[in-house]
């Protein structure tokens, strides 16, 4: 069972948008489902790992699978970043809500960053 490299989706292009009303949020149909299909295939190489260790790979193997997933989480990561930087940041700018936008975002990267 050879695992691939996961990062093979074209980065995200904003397109139709879709409100998310419980968080003020606005974010295009096609950058959802892009992110989500990511994750669908970090969580199915994640599976591949537990398969590994289950079948009693080498370690080296396993630790080299888990290196391939971390990548991609931190890709994932930095799309979401980006998408909010540019969406919901740049709107919070126009809509005069910056401070709180602001301040919203260095709470999330305080607890994402070591």
């Amino acid at each position: 069972m050879e695992i691939q490299e996961l990062d093979t989706i074209p980065h995200i292009h904003h397109q139709e948008t879709h409100t998310h009303t419980h968080t003020g949020h606005v974010h295009s149909e096609a950058s959802r489902k892009q992110l989500i299909n990511r994750l669908s295939r970090i969580e199915g190489h994640i599976r591949g790992i537990k398969n590994m260790v289950a079948e009693d790979r080498a370690c080296p193997e396993v630790l080299m699978q888990i290196a391939a997933v971390r990548g991609a989480i931190d890709r994932v990561s930095r799309l979401i970043l980006d998408e909010h930087l540019s969406e919901c940041v740049a709107r919070a700018a126009q809509q005069g809500t910056i401070e709180t936008e602001i301040e919203q975002l260095k709470a999330a990267l305080d607890r994402f960053l070591p």
